[in-house]
């Protein structure tokens, strides 16, 4: 009786998420409890759709790993490594370039800088080679190559600093479209000894909750998200996407939340480690949902789930985030990006339409005054069409240049029904096919305003 009695309350909360209310962080965890993987997937998908559509959206980028020296040490991490491992700290300026001008070439919008955090306060090779271009941090430095990038090649760049500070925020907002920082999990359990964050300053939720505050309080748009599959318990899972809500609650200024599945990677701590199970995914993707309700962008990586996608998007995700056609993952080397043709065709396949974005996503393009300095909202307005989306080619009025023809389909008019193949007395020639059925219902032959139903 008492389980029967809880399932109908599951339901009875799912009903009010359906209607757009916001369920309490207790609602929540008893959905979490005892609401049917089935039921959490169909509330999930009816509040994607009602918030985004059919549209799913993808930013195409090029990646940009600055550095991958960092002071911390994750316990399922590649990308971080030590100086003897990279030809130089960083990357030069011509090296940033030559990626940027490559990305540009391929019809890229987004320049995505990755880097690690501070390794300056842990290698003496990173303050060397700092001071040797003349900088003092790391973020310093992030800054420099930012505006360099969109100044030589128009990019729109989009940094994942790691934790800031107020002063660095502000150095960095000018300079670029969007932020990031993942929370990965708001468990301080796992920083204890044994765990994935054991000595990774930088990866207390606290820290992390605070850089993504700071960010708020400058109108700074980010991109954040949990990382499943750590370590982490399911309630836990739920304490962390609800502490970001609490976060988002204040100054409105997370634009997409990502559910990212670990992977095993050789060569870590952590490569023996089971990764989380599609099922787990997707209830995890469809409690986002259900949390964030159904305008947030939820995001879940599709190199990391190669012909999953289906379920993904039944769970919730509106977005495939950041795919590049000419640089790997750096984070997941083993995961190729996919083809985007062949991603727009698995979309379609489940009755999506992928769409190309900016690094800023649309609802956030339509306000850049609030979350864009001036020169930076410019340029995204000018890639942008009318829906916040990417632009479809570089045609803008008033300068001169002619718009390009509009590629013409193969009509694919709707014909008649039977009892509209009349011929219509007032027609001639006795056509009884009919043009823009069924808005005109009129005749397709010369005399076109003659009614064509009897009836």
């Amino acid at each position: 009786m008492h389980n029967l009695a809880m399932h109908d309350l599951a339901l009875s909360l799912l009903a009010r998420a359906r209607a757009g209310h916001t369920l309490s962080p207790e609602e929540i965890h008893l959905l979490a409890e005892h609401a049917s993987h089935a039921d959490l997937l169909h509330t999930a998908e009816t509040l994607t759709l009602a918030g985004h559509g059919a549209s799913v959206g993808y930013s195409r980028k090029v990646f940009i790993p600055l550095t991958r020296l960092c002071r911390n040490t994750c316990g399922y991490c590649t990308f971080a490594t030590t100086p003897k491992s990279v030809p130089s700290a960083y990357l030069s300026a011509d090296e940033v370039l030559a990626i940027a001008r490559a990305g540009a070439a391929a019809g890229c919008h987004e320049a995505l800088f990755t880097l690690g955090e501070r390794p300056e306060s842990r290698y003496q090779a990173a303050r060397d080679a700092l001071a040797a271009l003349g900088h003092g941090s790391t973020i310093e430095y992030l800054a420099e190559m930012a505006a360099l990038v969109h100044r030589e090649t128009g990019l729109l760049p989009h940094v994942n600093p790691g934790t800031m500070s107020t002063e660095e925020i502000a150095l960095l907002r000018p300079l670029s479209a969007s932020m990031g920082i993942m929370l990965e999990s708001s468990s301080t359990r796992l920083c204890e000894r044994g765990g994935p964050h054991w000595k990774c300053v930088d990866k207390h939720p606290d820290a992390r909750l605070e850089t993504l505050r700071l960010a708020g309080e400058q109108a700074v748009p980010m991109t954040t998200g949990i990382l499943i599959g750590i370590g982490e318990t399911r309630r836990e899972r739920v304490d962390s996407l609800l502490a970001l809500r609490e976060v988002h609650a204040v100054h409105g200024h997370l634009q997409e939340i990502i559910v990212q599945n670990f992977r095993a990677k050789p060569g870590t701590v952590m490569a023996q480690a089971e990764e989380p199970a599609l099922d787990d995914h997707t209830w995890t993707i469809a409690m986002a949902r259900l949390i964030f309700g159904a305008g947030m962008s939820i995001q879940a990586p599709p190199n990391l789930r190669p012909g999953e996608l289906g379920p993904l998007l039944r769970a919730g995700v509106n977005d495939w985030g950041g795919i590049s056609p000419v640089t790997l993952d750096h984070v997941n080397p083993e995961a190729a990006w996919p083809q985007i043709d062949a991603l727009a065709a698995e979309t379609a396949a489940h009755g999506r339409h992928l769409r190309p974005r900016l690094p800023l996503i649309p609802s956030f393009v339509r306000e850049t005054a609030r979350w864009t300095d001036a020169a930076m909202g410019t340029a995204l307005l000018r890639r942008a069409d009318a829906n916040g989306f990417a632009r479809a080619d570089e045609w803008l009025a008033g300068t001169g240049q002619a718009p390009r023809p509009p590629r013409c389909a193969p009509s694919r008019r709707r014909p008649a029904p039977r009892h509209h193949r009349r011929p219509s007395a007032r027609c001639s020639t006795r056509c009884w096919r009919l043009a823009n059925w069924p808005r005109t219902r009129s005749c397709a032959c010369s005399m076109r305003r003659a009614r064509t139903c009897t009836r």
